[in-house]
């Protein structure tokens, strides 16, 4: 390798000769491959995946590009030999020369634990994400700002939300990272972006070491992937990372004190502000709501006599796929305000702010209104995967039947049942861990009629359509006009479903089922 780390800071450096181990071959991993070995550098990537006809194609690329592709698990349990040394798979064998590397490139799935970065790092050789190679392949001169989010839920709005803001003035935006196009991708398109908005993920941050956004925010945290960190500790010092070095403006949640002391610690440039936003009147540098108003106290001139109108909350009415009639749910608001923060970090006008709202539908299977007849109003939030995002469903809907269950991964979820037991009308249990909310329910919201669905196979979707007919029709029978019936499950959905987003369509398609509408 002809020129340092330390040098690579750029697309035009020069990363000839620069010796990268990819671990994975996913996504992420092909995009840094490739990118890697059309700026020169010496590839090899491992992967312990079973075969697939995706990766097969791309194992076929990467090699005719030069790279050195092992797949399979032998690969994948200790460091790499050098090439045919060993038989290829680790430094087990006798004689084996270990593989010469100047940097890893590892996939978010890889845990810092991993038999291969563990090596890595005792033998100080650097790991960076793909988001770390990504900073360091902008151009070196008129790079796109970036706009980074994290947060334990919320990220995928807020991130779309403030790419429509962009958009609505103008510019020439993407949503990236975790969300949309991958980020390695967004940063060498030949038709460069003016900024782009990146949704990140705790895994992304803990390998991120240079990157320096124009403005960062972290929405909440709550317990999640505390199995991948270690420890609850290690989880909220990756999603810290991100305002590191951050230039213009760090975005809090007033409402999460822990995320303003994240902003407190961080080494940021001279200059930066922190900035919260609230679901209350905003204070000094925060937004906030006065009334139904989303109002800006931080990026106008007189901020301790005025306020700048951002949009009201009818705007984000529609997010859902309702009528428009009914209030946005809080968590949507609280995302609405940490994007128009966002946003207005970057020079963004407040009517390009909530022409951007105005845009913004809600991803699928998140508070998606399924249908509404005979004074029920189905509802659609698969994607709360965890309590904390099942909380802010719940805590949106003042009368509700409440449809529960999966897999917790080890979440509590006591704290959860006893705020919102007061809204429930009932409950309906699916999934492999259902017995653990019906003992909380039990604790704390006895007289709440509860009834156990049960679970079925893993992907029998025949099964399942049959469980999910039962769960709409115990859900309407228990529900009174005027309730939410919420499928909001508080939990992970692979004990019976492909994904959240099956679960969500399966849900959807009972409920039409029984109002005899044709699914749209």
């Amino acid at each position: 390798m002809s020129a340092s780390l330390d040098d690579l800071t750029h697309r035009d450096a020069d990363w000839a000769g620069l010796r990268v181990l990819v671990t994975g071959l996913g996504v992420t991993g092909f995009a840094a491959a490739d990118a890697l070995l059309q700026h020169g550098a010496t590839v090899t990537v491992v992967d312990a995946g079973s075969s697939n006809e995706q990766q097969e194609t791309q194992a076929g690329i990467l090699g005719i590009l030069g790279a050195d592709v092992r797949r399979g698990p032998e690969h994948t349990v200790a460091w790499p030999s050098a090439p045919g040394e060993g038989g290829d798979t680790g430094e087990g064998g006798p004689g084996s020369e270990p593989l010469d590397v100047d940097v890893v490139v590892t996939s978010p799935g890889w845990r810092p634990d991993h038999p291969v970065l563990a090596a890595a790092a005792t033998r100080g050789i650097p790991v960076w994400s793909e988001i770390e190679l990504a900073w360091r392949l902008r151009p070196r001169v008129g790079a796109a700002p970036w706009l980074v989010v994290t947060g334990t839920n919320g990220k995928t709005s807020t991130v779309r939300l403030l790419t429509e803001m962009l958009q609505a003035a103008g510019l020439r935006a993407i949503a990236t990272g975790n969300v949309g196009t991958p980020v390695l991708d967004a940063v060498q398109h030949p038709d460069p972006y003016d900024v782009v908005a990146v949704e990140l993920s705790s895994f992304q941050l803990h390998f991120t070491h240079s990157m320096s956004p124009l403005a960062s925010c972290v929405l909440n945290l709550a317990p999640d992937h505390v199995d991948w960190h270690g420890s609850m500790e290690a989880y909220a010092a990756a999603k810290a990372r991100i305002y590191e070095r951050t230039q213009v403006a760090c975005v809090y949640n007033v409402q999460d004190p822990r995320t303003e002391a994240m902003v407190e610690e961080a080494e940021v440039i001279e200059g930066c502000r922190a900035i919260g936003f609230t679901l209350g009147t905003p204070g000094l540098s925060m937004l906030g709501l006065v009334e139904d108003v989303l109002a800006d106290r931080a990026f106008v001139e007189e901020r301790a006599t005025s306020a700048a109108e951002l949009g009201t909350l009818a705007d984000l009415s529609r997010a859902s796929g309702g009528d428009g009639s009914a209030a946005p749910p809080p968590h949507l608001v609280a995302n609405a305000l940490a994007a128009a923060a966002l946003a207005r970090a970057a020079g963004i006008t407040p009517a390009a702010v909530r022409e951007g709202m105005r845009r913004f539908r809600s991803e699928a299977h998140r508070t998606t209104i399924v249908a509404e007849r005979d004074g029920l109003t189905w509802v659609d939030d698969s994607k709360a995967t965890n309590p904390h995002a099942a909380h802010a469903a719940l805590l949106a809907y003042p009368h509700l039947v409440w449809v529960a269950g999966g897999q917790l991964k080890g979440a509590e979820v006591d704290e959860l049942v006893q705020e919102v037991a007061p809204r429930l009308r009932g409950v309906v249990l699916l999934g492999a861990d259902r017995e653990q909310i019906a003992q909380a329910l039990r604790r704390h919201a006895p007289d709440v009629p509860v009834h156990d669905a049960g679970v079925t196979d893993h992907g029998d979707m025949a099964a399942l359509d049959r469980l999910m007919d039962d769960v709409v029709a115990r859900c309407a029978a228990l529900a009174r006009p005027g309730d939410v019936v919420l499928l909001s499950p508080a939990a992970a959905s692979l004990d019976m479903f492909p994904s959240y987003g099956s679960r969500g369509d399966v849900f959807a398609a009972a409920v039409h089922r029984a109002l005899g509408e044709a699914a749209p």
